[in-house]
C-alpha cells in the first residue's frame, strides 16, 4: 500500500511538472514571436528616412504617454470614490461621537469620578491673541463643551 501510494504521488508530480514545462514552452515560443516581431519591426523602421523614424517615435511615445495617463486617471478615480467613502465613515463616527459626548453631559458630575483623575496638565505656549481662537475641526466638540462649562 505504501509503495503504490508513494508511485501515485511520483506520478502526480511528473504530471504536474510536465504541465508546468509545457506552460513554459508555450510563454517562451510566444515571447520569441513577440521578439521577432519587434526585431522586423525594427529592422524596417531602420530603412525609412530619419523623419519618419523620428514621426514614428513620436507616435509611440504619444501612445504609452496615453496609455499612461488612462492608468493614472483609472487610479485617480479609485483614489476619490475611497476618499468619499473615508469621508461619509468620518461623518458617521463624528456623529457618534457627539451622540456620546452629549450623553456624557446628561450624566451628573457625582458619576464620573474617573473623568475627574483622568485630567492632564498641558502646556501652553504663550502668544498675544487679538479675539481670534485657532484650533482643529475635529476638536470643535470638545471646545464646545468646555466652552459651556
Amino acid at each position: 500500500p505504501i509503495l503504490r501510494l508513494l508511485e501515485a504521488q511520483l506520478q502526480d508530480q511528473r504530471r504536474e511538472h510536465e504541465e508546468e514545462m509545457e506552460a513554459l514552452r508555450n510563454q517562451m515560443d510566444l515571447m520569441q514571436e513577440e521578439l521577432e516581431n519587434q526585431q522586423q519591426a525594427f529592422l524596417q523602421t531602420l530603412q525609412l528616412s530619419p523623419e519618419v523614424q523620428v514621426e514614428l517615435g513620436l507616435q509611440q511615445e504619444i501612445t504609452r504617454l496615453t496609455n499612461e495617463n488612462l492608468d493614472l486617471k483609472e487610479l485617480l478615480e479609485k483614489l476619490e470614490k475611497n476618499e468619499k467613502k473615508l469621508k461619509k465613515q468620518l461623518k458617521i463616527y463624528m456623529k457618534k461621537v457627539q451622540d456620546f459626548e452629549a450623553s456624557q453631559t446628561m450624566v451628573p458630575v457625582e458619576r464620573r469620578p474617573h473623568e475627574r483623575n483622568m485630567q492632564v496638565a498641558v502646556q501652553r505656549k504663550e502668544k498675544d491673541f487679538q479675539g481670534m481662537l485657532e484650533y482643529y475641526k475635529e476638536d470643535e466638540p470638545l471646545l464646545i463643551r468646555n466652552l459651556i462649562t
